[in-house]
C-alpha cells in the first residue's frame, strides 16, 4: 500500500471518528430552549477539537455533518440545513486560522483582538439581558420534564465573567496559544452570528417557526465558551504527545 493510500485511509478514519464524536457529544446533553425551538448542547467542544487537531477540512465535515445528524436525531429538522452550513463554516474557520503562525507584529494584534472579542461577547450577553429579561428552558430528566427560568441577572454576571475571562486570556496566554484561543473565538462568533441570521430571516419563511433570534445569542455564546474551555486544554495535551499535529 502506497504512502498516499495510507494517508487517505487515515484521514478518512479521522473524519469518521470526529463526525461520530460531534454527534455523540451533541446528543448526550441537550437543553430545549422554547423561545427559539432550538437547544443548548456541548457539541461545540468536538467541533473545535476536530478543527484544532486535524485542520479545516476535518473540522468542517465533522462539525457540519455530525451536528446536522444530531439535529435530526433530537427532533430539530428545522435547524438541520442551517447547522450543516454554519457548523461547517465554524470548523473550517477555526482550522484555517489555527494554521497561521502570527508574525512578531501580529502577536500584539491578536492580544488586542482577543480583548476586543471579550468585550463584544460581554456586550452581546448584556444586550440579550436588556431585551429578553429571563429565558425559559426545558430540561429532560428521564420520562419527566421541568422548566427552568434563567433570570436576567444571571446573564449580566455571565457577560462580565465572559468579557473578563477572554480579555485575561489575551494578556496572559503565550502568543501561540493565544492565537489558538483567538481562532476558536472567531469560529464561535461565526456560529453565533449564523444562527442569529438564520432565525431572524429564514426559519419562519422556511418552516413557519417564530423564533426569538436574540434569545439564541446568550445560549450560543454559552456553547462557545464551554466548548472552548473543554477543547483548548485537550488540544494542548494532544499536541504535547503528538507534536506533528500542530502542523495539521
Amino acid at each position: 500500500m502506497t504512502e498516499r493510500k495510507i494517508m487517505s485511509s487515515f484521514n478518512l478514519a479521522v473524519v469518521a471518528v470526529f463526525t461520530a464524536l460531534v454527534w455523540v457529544v451533541t446528543v448526550i446533553f441537550s437543553i430545549y430552549v422554547p423561545a427559539t425551538e432550538g437547544f443548548f448542547n456541548i457539541g461545540e467542544s468536538m467541533v473545535f477539537l476536530s478543527a484544532l487537531l486535524f485542520g479545516p477540512f476535518v473540522g468542517a465535515f465533522a462539525g457540519g455533518v455530525g451536528s446536522m445528524l444530531a439535529d435530526l436525531f433530537l427532533g430539530f429538522p428545522h435547524y438541520a440545513p442551517a447547522t450543516l452550513v454554519i457548523k461547517a463554516c465554524e470548523g473550517a474557520v477555526v482550522g484555517s486560522l489555527k494554521k497561521r503562525n502570527p508574525t512578531l507584529s501580529s502577536r500584539l494584534h491578536w492580544k488586542f483582538f482577543t480583548i476586543l472579542l471579550g468585550v463584544v461577547a460581554g456586550f452581546l450577553l448584556g444586550l440579550a439581558w436588556l431585551i429578553i429579561g429571563k429565558i425559559e428552558v426545558t430540561v429532560g430528566l428521564g420520562s419527566g420534564l421541568f422548566v427552568l427560568y434563567i433570570p436576567a441577572e444571571f446573564w449580566l454576571v455571565v457577560g462580565v465573567i465572559t468579557a473578563s475571562s477572554i480579555a485575561a486570556l489575551g494578556f496572559l496566554a503565550d502568543p501561540e496559544f493565544g492565537w489558538t484561543v483567538f481562532s476558536v473565538i472567531i469560529g464561535g462568533f461565526i456560529m453565533v452570528l449564523g444562527y442569529f441570521l438564520y432565525q431572524w430571516f429564514l426559519i419562519f419563511p422556511l418552516f413557519k417557526i417564530e423564533a426569538v433570534a436574540i434569545a439564541e445569542i446568550p445560549v450560543n455564546i454559552g456553547q462557545m465558551i464551554i466548548g472552548a474551555i473543554a477543547a483548548l486544554p485537550i488540544a494542548k495535551i494532544v499536541w504535547r504527545a503528538f507534536p506533528y499535529l500542530r502542523e495539521k
